[in-house]
């Protein structure tokens, strides 16, 4: 029986070009903006996890990669040396009760990990271990939000012109995030005009992120989107898509689906939100639902109840499990905007890519076929670019 006997965690780091935060200068999901000339600098997480048999197994986070991940993951690191990789469930158990005071954001992280680490040693793809029927999957632009200053997704008109360049480009579905000052007339009329700009046939999303003051804003934005036919309306106020009371409210009042959950964490708060009545869809992430496994549960559970689950985000863990799953419709090309890139870590040495211009004809992105997450990682990039190392044995 194979054990663990050694885990890295590195923290690397790199640059965008053309990326800010502009005025604000505070990071966070979503806080970004298009600045010609600009180069942000960005900084992700590594873990490796190693084998007393030489079987090894990792991953690289996408947008999970923030400095109180990195933290949980080093609370976790320990608990796994000695441990059988293999043992996922009890494995996933135990991790989840050591993070039971907190977010449980660096979990998901090393559950992906152990994943990859088994189909590396047996040879077989995660999406195969899973049962993924397809090899292609349809994707969705995902943009950045709008911004203040000058360029980017910077007005009405802007968002309608990249919407418009979407569709040309073949993708099968566009999600807006609109503005940070939580404007309900301002994102109405936006989501009303790249509804006229686009037409009827391209599906349509919104996520205000929260950003939306109060619920009666959320209800005359949910009401733009009932006239404008959107496919689903996601996140939409300032309960920070946590009340469950608040969002069964305002499903009452509109006929658009509302996709709720990407901050409500794990299994059993995902099923008390969703049986009160909070959502019509609920969000899943492996990075932020404590791995694929919690991630699959959380999908099997919408199965059970006759519902969709949509994947939040982008990452070769991501693909492996809209693959596998029935009842999901997208992947998420999480973010984008005009000449704005998606800032994941360029660490692919294998031609693995989140980015626009990976899209095919179809509007559709492959699914890794390789042994474990299917993608080989440049592991000397990382090494280059680390800031920080810490190793566990």
């Amino acid at each position: 029986m194979a054990r663990i006997d050694r885990v890295e965690l590195t923290a690397f780091s790199f640059q965008v070009p053309d990326l800010a935060l502009g005025s604000h200068g505070a990071a966070g999901v979503g806080n970004l903006i298009y600045q010609k000339g600009g180069a942000l600098g960005v900084t992700r997480y590594a873990l490796r996890l190693f084998c007393d048999d030489g079987a090894e197994g990792g991953y690289v986070t996408h947008w999970v990669g923030t400095p109180s991940t990195f933290g949980q993951m080093q609370m976790l690191a320990p608990n796994l040396i000695g441990r059988d990789p293999e043992k996922r469930e009890i494995l996933w158990d135990d991790l989840k009760r050591e993070l039971r005071a907190y977010d449980h954001m660096g979990h998901g992280p090393i559950d992906i990990a152990l994943w990859d680490l088994v189909g590396r040693r047996y040879g077989i793809s995660v999406a195969t271990m899973i049962g993924a029927f397809r090899e292609r999957l349809p994707a969705y632009a995902s943009t950045y939000h709008g911004q203040a200053e000058p360029g980017g997704l910077d007005s009405i008109e802007a968002f309608c012109d990249y919407a418009e360049a979407c569709k040309e480009r073949g993708f099968a579905a566009f999600k807006i995030h609109g503005w940070h000052d939580g404007d309900a007339r301002r994102e109405a009329a936006n989501l009303l005009a790249v509804r006229a700009r686009v037409g009827e046939e391209m599906r349509l999303m919104l996520d205000p992120a929260c950003q939306l003051r109060t619920f009666l804003d959320a209800l005359y934005v949910g009401q733009a989107c009932d006239e404008a036919g959107y496919f689903w309306y996601e996140d939409p106020y300032r309960d920070a898509g946590t009340s469950a009371f608040g969002q069964q409210r305002l499903r009452e009042k509109l006929k658009t689906p509302i996709l709720v959950s990407e901050h409500v964490r794990g299994l059993e708060a995902k099923a008390g939100f969703l049986l009160s009545g909070g959502c019509d869809m609920i969000h899943a992430d492996p990075e932020y639902d404590l791995g694929i496994t919690g991630a699959l549960k959380v999908a099997h559970l919408c199965e059970a109840l006759g519902l969709d689950v949509q994947l939040h985000a982008c990452g070769p863990a991501h693909r492996a499990m809209v693959a596998a799953l029935r009842n999901t419709h997208y992947y998420e090309l999480a973010l984008i905007g005009p000449g704005m890139a998606n800032c994941v870590p360029p660490v692919y040495a294998c031609g693995y890519a989140d980015q626009a211009e990976a899209l095919d004809a179809e509007g559709t992105l492959p699914v890794p076929q390789g042994p474990g997450l299917g993608v080989t990682y440049d592991w000397d990039f990382i090494d280059r670019h680390q800031v920080a190392r810490l190793v566990f044995d």
